[in-house]
């Protein structure tokens, strides 16, 4: 009889919560499908790769050592976990109950005591790194959730010991700790208590163990732990190709509303999954250069709150529906006939909730990225931040014209002028008066070249950027190579036009510099600038630009290997290199910089703590080189100070914005005079005989 009703309330708990689970997954799936399709790129191999490389194999993870072998005892000790719970049930019903894998059976059970004990010490382990050692990342957020996650899987584990442990002694069975050392511990501990007790004992942490995984079945879908079910998946479905890349608008479409996005169901379902794969372990943030130095920018918040605001609208719209019954526990039920996705989409639009843009994110925090992606370099998961503020900051630039006025008179100048200070065009090209006896040809003055130098707008009309432009074109002159640049012809290049979100004027000055280079024949680009360098070799190509595309120092470090130029005089400084976002992150040229280093005689290279993937924005991406910093402490300022940590006598650097920021920066620490900032090419430059 006893039996009856246990398996019978088993039956009824496990069904209910069966239902339940099943119900907040589907929901939650129903949200996501609230989102536009986006083309899916059937890259299989890619794909797989990734989700072998960053989910399987845990790579991001192990970017924090210790929290990397945490979890990855967590995740495999639980597949193990789960083929236990089977024979767990089973045993709650059959006395005794084993798999039938006969002499084998020994070898399970070790498996699974040592697996349980792991993810055992796992558990406690991170709950030491979150309430002990107080890791900085984790503390973000106080509403228990966490704890009880801690607790749940606290409890998970050791009940399954002491639930094998009494079986044990309800079975008279000895102490086998060859096979089962842990609860074979529990039986010594306990052996004196008798069968009858070891049988009590034994239901009552069975059903522990039971209860306690319906809980958790229940809770794991409407809480971060929701990334065990959709991180997979993010890493399966993100999309494919260079980093960063941004969608294109299609300004044509006729049935566009707005452009940009300025509702949660306007972002594509691929960038929906981000939301519930998100594990809220604040390495994002921990790495935000925005957050670090005091602005209102949180990445991971920022996902939390659209992740929370697409719940509650998906929430409401479901339980307007005609196609969709009742709420259950905030989440809608399973339904056996649903509306087209459209029609969701349509009865999404007109709900009312708060506004997406200014009541559940800020302005101030969209505005406050530097697009560096350190955000997303660092995510185990795949979540891509940039390009959802870079989507919205496009809906308040095109669709409401609303944008910083720094950001209005940046706009402005370039339509005028195609530079940022809407300096006249006409001179682009004065910077070439310095040089003397050094030839540097225009398209129009040379019958033909190799090399279309792009010299960029920094490189034309700023100061400090033109000694790098002419520091460069001194090279090209020594190797013998035979280049062009378009002079008064040259546009902007518009990479921070696009990431500031006025993609039409992007889209513009794409069209106009394409028809330009194709127009004089350019077969190979090459710049001083990574931002030029990133858009024109891995966004350009969508417009239909068709050439190779090279940054200077990679042509630096080749023209080395070649023997056209040979760095031979000793140059005598500590330099502490920093890596630049859009050539480091985006396109991942780490190791080129420091071999031309190297190769200087004299110079000794520094590496700040934060170097190469982990490298800290300077605080000019993303257009922020032309909006003033109002909030906590500036970002170029911070750089620099973790390079003049290291007492250089040199900061180094491959990006005139970078080299702009961090000449500030050491302006603002007063040890200009002791402490030069360079480009890369200069110091070579000084090098040559």
């Amino acid at each position: 009889m006893l039996s009856l009703l246990n398996l019978l309330a088993f039956l009824a708990l496990s069904g209910f919560a069966v239902y339940l689970f099943v119900q907040l997954v589907y929901t939650r799936y129903l949200f996501v499908k609230l989102g536009k399709k986006a083309e899916f790129e059937p890259n299989f191999k890619e794909r797989i790769n990734a989700v072998l490389i960053n989910g399987f194999g845990q790579k991001k993870l192990f970017k924090d050592k210790k929290s990397g072998l945490m979890h990855l005892v967590l995740f495999y000790t639980f597949f193990i976990i789960q083929v236990g719970l089977i024979e767990l049930i089973i045993k709650g019903f059959i006395k005794g109950y084993e798999f039938p894998f006969g002499g084998g059976h020994k070898y399970f059970s070790l498996l699974q005591e040592w697996a349980t004990f792991l993810m055992l010490l796992a558990v406690v382990y991170g709950f030491y790194r979150r309430y002990g050692e107080k890791l900085k990342r984790l503390q973000w957020k106080r509403d228990g959730k966490a704890a009880f996650v801690y607790i749940a899987l606290f409890t998970l584990t050791s009940s399954i010991l002491l639930t094998l442990g009494f079986e044990a002694i309800m079975l008279d069975h000895g102490p086998n700790l060859a096979y089962a050392p842990f609860s074979g511990g529990i039986v010594l501990l306990f052996s004196g208590i008798g069968s009858s007790a070891g049988n009590v004992l034994f239901y009552i942490f069975w059903w522990v163990h039971m209860l306690t995984v319906f809980s958790f079945m229940v809770f794991v879908p409407q809480s971060k732990q929701a990334h065990e079910l959709f991180a997979l998946f993010n890493i399966f479905f993100k999309k494919t190709g260079p980093v960063g890349k941004l969608r294109k608008i299609d300004f044509e479409d006729e049935d566009a509303e707005e452009f940009g996005v300025g509702k949660i169901e306007n972002f594509t379902q691929e960038q929906l999954i981000d939301l519930y794969a998100c594990a809220e372990c604040g390495r994002c943030t921990n790495m935000c250069p925005a957050s670090g130095t005091g602005k209102m920018l949180s990445p991971m918040d920022l996902i939390v709150k659209m992740r929370d605001h697409l719940t509650e609208k998906g929430a409401t719209v479901t339980s307007r529906s005609p196609w969709m019954p009742k709420l259950v526990f905030g989440s809608s039920a399973l339904s056996p006939s649903l509306v087209t996705e459209s029609a969701a989409r349509e009865t999404a639009s007109t709900v009312e909730m708060p506004n997406l843009i200014g009541e559940v994110i800020t302005e101030e925090e969209l505005w406050a990225c530097t697009t560096c992606r350190n955000c997303e370099d660092q995510c185990p998961v795949a979540n891509e931040h940039v390009d959802k503020i870079i989507d919205m900051r496009r809906y308040l630039v095109l669709t409401e014209g609303n944008m910083p006025h720094e950001a209005t008179r940046y706009f402005q100048n370039i339509e005028r002028q195609n530079n940022p200070w809407g300096i006249n065009r006409k001179e682009r090209i004065k910077w070439r008066e310095e040089l003397k006896g050094i030839e540097v040809p225009t398209v129009n003055e040379i019958e033909e070249f190799e090399y279309l130098f792009w010299v960029g707008s920094m490189g034309s009309f700023d100061k400090r950027s033109q000694k790098i432009v002419q520091s460069f074109t001194k090279i090209m002159n020594v190797a013998g190579i035979k280049f062009a640049i378009l002079g008064n012809e040259e546009c902007n290049s518009g990479d921070a036009v696009r990431r500031m979100g006025n993609e039409f004027l992007f889209q513009q000055l794409c069209q106009e510099n394409i028809a330009t280079f194709q127009a004089v024949g350019v077969k190979k680009i090459v710049t001083i600038d990574p931002h030029a360098y990133n858009t024109f070799k891995h966004e350009y190509p969508e417009f239909g630009l068709e050439a190779e595309v090279y940054h200077h120092t990679e042509l630096i470090w080749k023209w080395i290997k070649d023997g056209l130029i040979r760095p031979r005089k000793e140059v005598k400084e500590a330099i502490a290199y920093h890596d630049s976002c859009y050539l480091g992150r985006y396109n991942s040229i780490y190791d080129i910089p420091r071999q031309i280093l190297k190769s200087i005689p004299g110079m000794k290279i520094l590496e700040m703590e934060r170097n190469k993937e982990d490298a800290m924005c300077c605080g000019a991406g993303g257009g922020r080189m032309w909006i003033e910093e109002t909030q906590g402490k500036r970002i170029n300022v911070e750089r620099a100070e973790q390079a003049l940590s290291l007492n250089p006598t040199m900061i180094g650097s491959n990006c005139p914005y970078c080299l702009t920021m961090l000449s500030d920066g050491t302006k603002a620490k007063g040890v200009e005079d002791q402490v030069q900032t360079l480009d890369i090419v200069e110091i070579v430059e000084h090098s040559l005989d």
